[in-house]
């Protein structure tokens, strides 16, 4: 499977892709130089196919190289940090 993360800004959510189908989302509120992760989502027929794994990843990085500090409400997120701490 081919995996592309991208930031849709206009919908405050970061997409990712698989094989070119949007597979799941990741809804942010950016404030200044911050990044509150509040939801996290993955379409039902990607599910248990670490999606949702590599959607926080992509997203979490992404935020990073922007130069953002990162907030996660979402629990998801949260527990992604807690196993990789180096993305926080």
């Amino acid at each position: 499977m081919d995996f592309e993360v991208s930031d849709n800004a206009a919908e405050h959510r970061y997409e990712i892709r698989v094989d070119g189908e949007k597979a799941g989302f990741a809804y942010y509120r950016l404030g200044g130089d911050t990044v509150t992760f509040t939801h996290t989502e993955v379409e039902p027929q990607y599910e248990g196919q670490g999606v949702g794994s590599k959607l926080a990843n992509g997203a979490l990085t992404l935020a990073k190289d922007a130069g953002l500090s990162i907030i996660a409400q979402c629990p998801f997120i949260a527990a992604y940090i807690k196993r990789h701490p180096e993305l926080a």
